[in-house]
């Protein structure tokens, strides 16, 4: 479309137009064979949204607003499942706690089952086995050992 229809198309389709662009854009349309075939191509679209529009406008009875509060009123408001098992009763809390507690005991009990597997190191008797070694006569291997023994001890 050129410069002048494409200006005014809005006006032009509703028919607000100034009467001096009216004869303007008119004059252009019939010049201009593209633009009178898309502007056509447009009223015809424009015909089809108007056919979409209801021609009476529905409204609803009397009292019918008046109906929907009293039905609105008269429910009686039902918690779901859902809330009352997350709700922060006491029941709940006990057995939150009670879950909790068998829980920690029974993952307490795994690792304490598994404890014996972990390599814990030498024993203290392991380590005053060394003493006859030779080389714990040496000042290092005395050391060590003061060393070792303390860190068992604390």
């Amino acid at each position: 479309m050129h410069a002048v229809v494409m200006e005014n198309l809005e006006e032009y389709l509703t028919g607000t137009l100034e009467p001096a662009d009216q004869r303007q854009v008119e004059a252009h349309l019939s010049a201009c064979h593209d633009c009178r075939e898309e502007m056509n191509q447009m009223l015809e679209v424009s015909q089809l949204f108007v056919s979409l529009r209801p021609e009476e406008e529905l409204q609803p009875s009397p009292g019918f607003y008046a109906g929907v509060v009293r039905r609105v009123e008269a429910q009686e408001v039902r918690p779901s499942p859902w809330a009352a098992l997350f709700s922060l009763d006491f029941v709940f809390g006990r057995r939150l706690a009670f879950a909790s507690l068998v829980m920690l005991a029974v993952l307490g009990s795994y690792l304490v089952t598994r404890e014996s597997e972990y390599s814990t190191g030498p024993s203290p008797e392991s380590i005053m086995a060394q003493q006859n070694s030779p080389t714990f006569g040496s000042r290092a291997g005395q050391d060590n050992m003061l060393v070792t023994m303390t860190a068992y001890e604390q």
